[in-house]
């Protein structure tokens, strides 16, 4: 078997040792050197000739980087490890950028989604894995190699059944919106499957145009309920807001908010910590700040097992249902 090798950039060293921690393999050394002119070069330390290498970085913006600098430094990267040898390499993105421009709503909007796929391709990458995209189909669509979409619901539904312990309300899973039935629908019946009882569904209508946000009416009978509101992102919290005081106006009982990626711009979390949540939790896909009314989900687990199976040769494809 091929030498697995663990790569990851500076910015997301932090995240990257977890994973390697939860496969038991040191995080591979590169260098990552900065030009007075603002260039850089990144090279692999290690020897990666004939190894099995995965390359474990989010792409967002923080005070350090923008998304586009991560972006360009993670394809620089994949291009040297396949210039130095490696077998294979495989870009593990628990976060992916420009995910959620992945169809046309205005005349010549771009496809940003696919234009990304495009980078990846050209520089020979063999794989792409990453947590809970904002659209599947687009996502699995948009790549002509190798993808591995994991969603982050099991980690939920744990997190949900710890904190229902000796709850008797009813139980409701709510999307944010109607785009994201589909998801919450999913989680409402792998939750009803683990605590074995009924769960009825409901969601919020919600219109955007132009960055604005509207609508707000909610679907479903919550009154008296424990409701799960479950989205993939929250970035300006407007939609989980408008959720919140949909379902508080509906008469729920206890609300709890969950979220695959937590982005949180600009004042999102402490408008967010206004509101009547029991809980608000993400994944660490994202950094989060510390002391934050958070509740943070490991998903460095998942990560590290789809790696360990696309080593050994499988099977990777069942943690994608």
């Amino acid at each position: 078997m091929r030498p697995l090798k663990l790569f990851s950039l500076d910015t997301g060293a932090d995240f990257a040792r977890r994973v390697a921690t939860a496969l038991g393999v040191p995080l591979a050394a590169h260098e990552e050197r900065d030009f007075v002119d603002g260039e850089h070069k990144l090279r692999p330390l290690d020897d990666v000739e004939g190894a099995d290498v995965y390359l474990v970085q989010s792409l967002f913006t923080d005070p350090a980087s923008s998304v586009d600098d991560k972006l360009v430094r993670l394809l620089f990267l994949v291009g040297a490890l396949k210039d130095a040898g490696a077998a294979r390499v495989t870009a593990v993105i628990p976060y992916l950028c420009y995910a959620r421009k992945d169809r046309r709503t205005k005349l010549h909007d771009p496809l940003s989604s696919r234009y990304l796929a495009s980078l990846f391709e050209s520089l020979g990458t063999d794989c792409v894995v990453t947590l809970d995209v904002h659209n599947l189909a687009a996502f699995e669509n948009a790549f002509r190699i190798r993808t591995l979409h994991l969603p982050a619901q099991p980690l939920f539904v744990d997190f949900v059944v710890e904190r229902l312990q000796g709850d008797g309300n009813p139980l409701v899973v709510a999307s944010p919106d109607v785009g994201g039935v589909k998801r919450a629908e999913a989680f409402r019946q792998a939750l009803g499957e683990r605590l074995g009882c009924a769960v009825g569904r409901a969601f919020v209508e919600k219109y955007r145009s132009a960055g604005e946000l509207s609508g707000g009416v909610l679907v479903g009978d919550v009154r008296g309920a424990s409701v799960v509101i479950v989205d993939d992102l929250i970035a300006g919290g407007g939609t989980i807001t408008r959720a919140t005081q949909a379902v508080q106006r509906g008469g729920a009982a206890r609300i709890f908010a969950l979220a695959s990626h937590g982005q949180f711009c600009g004042n999102a979390l402490v408008d967010l910590a206004q509101l009547p949540l029991e809980a608000l939790a993400v994944t660490n896909s994202l950094p989060q700040p510390a002391g934050a009314r958070l509740q943070v989900v490991d998903c460095a687990p998942l990560l590290a097992e789809a790696i360990r199976r696309l080593h050994s040769g499988g099977p990777a494809t069942q943690l994608s249902v």
